[in-house]
């Protein structure tokens, strides 16, 4: 135990310091330190920090593989989008798609939209269509790339560019995290970068389509994300382990009881 706990200590110090060297150089860069630290992965989610993000893993030349969770439950926009960016960037996007049993546990335990009657229904949908499919996407990675910024909400504004993941073991590198909206959108301007139409209407954040609506004027970008819900608890699991909340047979017992 105290040698693992030695072990995870010194991980957490090299993701700091990686952080620090990040801070000093540009987007490309980032991207192609983060593919000389072993097997890299990028999951995007198709928004517009993730399109910027795979734009520059094309333009960079970086070693890093592009995956996508097609939750089954996504705008028919983003499902386009999949098509179109493989087009443009020649990559291959893989789609990571959730298991047909852990989809069918969830319908049986909670209903097929049982996600708006609790925290706890809402966590389980998410463990079904996310993160089971997101560990499969994982596997044999050593390092996790992600587009998310400090500004999207208050539970990521610490959000650091380099830091280690002890769930996964593996260092995850937000290359994204000290950016702004705006110099985002002025980079897809300058490189006509294609986004999901779904921006254009009031979407800054967006997810699956039961879970996701337009936010309002001076709401904060992920307002739209899970709505019905307190900002502390509007996350899925991905990148706030403590939100997510797998299906048990309690869990399942008590709702089809």
């Amino acid at each position: 135990m105290q040698n693992a706990r030695k072990a995870a200590t010194v991980r957490h110090d090299e993701a700091a310091a990686l952080a620090r060297d990040l801070a000093t150089i540009p987007l490309d860069d980032r991207l192609r330190r983060a593919a000389e630290l072993g097997h890299a992965v990028f999951t995007t989610s198709l928004g517009l920090e993730d399109q910027v993000l795979t734009a520059a893993i094309a333009r960079s030349g970086a070693a890093i593989a592009v995956k996508t969770l097609e939750t089954g439950r996504l705008f028919r926009e983003t499902v386009e989008l999949i098509g179109v960016t493989r087009s443009r960037y020649g990559i291959e996007l893989e789609e990571v798609h959730p298991a047909k049993a852990d989809v069918d546990a969830f319908v049986g335990a909670y209903g097929l939209n049982g996600f708006y009657e609790s925290v706890e229904a809402r966590h389980a949908c998410c463990d079904a269509r996310k993160m089971k499919p997101l560990a499969r996407a994982l596997d044999g990675a050593d390092v996790w790339i992600t587009g998310i910024r400090r500004g999207q909400s208050q539970n990521r504004s610490h959000t650091p560019l380099a830091e280690y993941d002890p769930v996964r073991d593996l260092i995850k590198i937000n290359p994204l995290a000290d950016y702004d909206l705006e110099t985002l959108k002025d980079l897809v301007e300058a490189e006509d970068i294609p986004v999901n139409p779904l921006h254009s209407r009031g979407f800054p954040s967006i997810g699956c389509e039961p879970c996701t609506r337009a936010i309002k004027q001076g709401e904060p970008e992920r307002a739209g994300r899970w709505w019905w819900e307190n900002d502390d608890k509007r996350e899925c699991g991905l990148h706030v382990p403590s939100a997510a909340s797998p299906i048990t047979s309690e869990a399942g017992k008590a709702h089809t009881a």
